[in-house]
């Protein structure tokens, strides 16, 4: 029974190569074996059981279009997606849906992080994490989307700010 559900579980992260390739993202064998062991051992680690084939294809689904990621550091940051994303499953106590929190980790990555990892996990999702223990439930119906910008307590670039002092600091 591990076995046959070991196989569907390979066979499910090949298949994704379907949809990944057009970004040239191409799993072997070894590295769908790879990112199966790092979610046995990340499920361990957040004591956690998962039935069926388990977050990783649906990352790789929902990243794979991501310009922060190439066939270098595919496999690696799939495997810490994963630990990330059940790290944070946890943290927010299973209050929020999978789809919601990989929505939420995908747009983060893409437009804060710019591919940053450490920034995700340590920053953008512990912030997140802190107001859904406190109870904000704002995010419900929003399927992910648009929810960090609430939580964000860092100043960010403003576009129309910097053309204003650059004119200021030519005419100078």
């Amino acid at each position: 029974m591990i076995l046959l559900q070991k196989q569907n579980q390979l066979a499910g992260l090949m298949e994704t190569n379907q949809i990944a390739k057009h970004k040239g993202l191409v799993l072997n064998t070894q590295d769908a074996e790879l990112i199966l062991e790092e979610r046995s051992r990340a499920l361990q680690e957040q004591q956690r059981i998962e039935f069926g084939a388990g977050i990783a294809e649906r990352i790789i689904c929902e990243f794979c279009d991501s310009d922060f990621i190439n066939q270098e550091n595919y496999v690696q940051t799939i495997i810490r997606l994963q630990e990330i994303f059940y790290l944070y499953k946890n943290e927010m106590q299973d209050e929020i849906t999978d789809d919601e929190l990989l929505h939420l980790m995908k747009e983060q990555f893409e437009n804060l992080c710019f591919g940053d990892l450490d920034y995700l996990e340590g920053t953008c999702l512990s912030g997140f994490a802190q107001a859904i223990r406190a109870g904000y439930e704002g995010y419900k119906g929003s399927d992910g989307f648009g929810e960090y910008a609430v939580f964000d307590e860092v100043k960010r670039w403003d576009y129309d700010l910097y053309l204003e002092t650059l004119k200021e600091l030519c005419w100078r």
